[in-house]
């Protein structure tokens, strides 16, 4: 019956990160103990007083009906003096601002009102394992420029510039990124800022949803840089820094044509996101921001232990995530190495064979343009942590 199924279904690869997670679960509900650093995702609740603003949007009754498309305005206005405080990005108004469910359909809907069949994409990768298939969907052509672990996974200028043709449309990346999370700076994002600039109609998607877990203290947007504004959608959502995956709520700031644009792509395909959900974010983007940034603290802790055991693989190659909550470690020495019957022979095998014989979830590289790597979360306990690389170590040392 595949054959009813469109093509492009039928070529769209599945995303690795929720396969691997539906795995994961499929083993926990037959009673099996695994380890779940697959997903993406905060392990702490959503904070108290944003949970409080959807209780009481809900007790006033005024958010049942279909809300705006493009979101509420006191939540655009909100999210818009937020970029231009924070993000330094001046130019920002309500009207540059689409509110849409999460930030993946934020990026579907500008790959979809910006691309034309056969216009190329540079994505910087290692890149999120979305960019590409969605790219694809809208008919272009995703194009990588590839960052290695010896520069913390960061593609520079210079190969942007290489990779740029006369299809080029646009430019994609994140930072902090996911999956390696490492963090452009500011003068690195300059240098990518001179090279659009150079060339007419060319935009930058700029992915900051991990913006509030960002250990270095200095986030830049280059949407803010001189002559940026007007080439630059800006990418946010709430779903990390304030832990509200499941509440599905993201936004761009645009310039007005590309948000006009998204705005009348929304309105046929999904219409405004949830109502109750809008009144949470708004909480969550007005309100204390002391939970958000004691999470940020947490991840630091977390980091710099799993580092540590991390360190104490032999065959394990890893630089120090900047932000995010991951570690992409170069794993290619278990190539070609066995161990109970079950051979590795890339990074797919390496991460089913760490799920068969540790009970330990991981994704493979390959998803994310790094065929050499595995992508470990460490949005987990401190406990589930230690446990994990215990058994991931223990699982390694049998490899021969």
């Amino acid at each position: 019956m595949t054959s009813i199924l469109s093509e492009r279904i039928i070529q769209m690869e599945e995303s690795a990160t929720l396969a691997m997670a539906k795995k994961a679960r499929e083993l926990k509900s037959k009673g099996i103990d695994i380890i779940s650093l697959s997903l993406g995702e905060p392990d702490f609740k959503t904070p108290k007083h944003i949970q409080q603003a959807a209780k009481d949007s809900i007790d006033e009754g005024k958010y049942f009906s279909y809300p705006p498309v493009a979101g509420y305005q006191d939540l655009r206005e909100a999210i818009a003096r937020k970029l231009k405080d924070e993000n330094l990005i001046v130019e920002a108004k309500a009207e540059n601002i689409v509110v849409s469910t999460g930030a993946k359909h934020s990026i579907a809907n500008v790959f979809m009102c910006l691309l034309n069949e056969g216009d190329e994409v540079v994505i910087f990768s290692p890149y999120w394992v979305s960019y590409a298939e969605i790219i694809k969907l809208a008919g272009g052509v995703p194009v990588l420029i590839e960052g290695s672990l010896e520069n913390n996974f960061k593609a520079t200028a210079d190969q942007l510039e290489a990779a740029l043709t006369d299809k080029t449309k646009a430019v994609i990346y994140s930072s902090p990124c996911n999956p390696t999370g490492s963090v452009f700076s500011k003068e690195e994002l300059e240098a990518i800022a001179s090279v659009v600039k150079k060339r007419e109609n060319l935009f930058v998607i700029a992915d900051e949803i991990y913006e509030l877990i960002n250990f270095t203290g200095k986030h830049a947007s280059i949407g803010a840089f001189p002559g940026m504004f007007e080439r630059t959608i800006t990418v946010n959502g709430f779903s990390k820094g304030y832990a509200m995956t499941g509440w599905r709520v993201g936004y761009i700031c645009a310039p007005l044509f590309i948000a006009k644009a998204c705005e009348k792509m929304q309105g046929q395909f999904t219409s405004g996101g949830t109502g109750i959900a809008q009144r949470a974010a708004l909480a969550a983007i007005s309100g204390d921001q002391s939970p958000s940034q004691e999470m940020e603290k947490a991840y630091l802790k977390r980091r710099d232990l799993v580092l540590k055991l991390i360190q104490d693989v032999p065959g394990f190659k890893t630089h120090v995530p900047e932000g995010a909550f991951y570690f992409f470690p170069e794993i290619s020495n278990f190539f070609g190495k066995s161990a109970n019957g079950f051979k590795v022979s890339d990074a797919d095998d390496f991460c089913l064979y760490l799920l068969e014989k540790a009970n330990v979830s991981l994704v493979t590289g390959a998803a994310f343009g790094a065929p050499n790597c595995v992508r470990i979360s460490y949005a987990a306990s401190e406990e589930e942590l230690i446990e994990a690389m215990k058994r991931i170590k223990d699982a390694c040392a049998i490899l021969k």
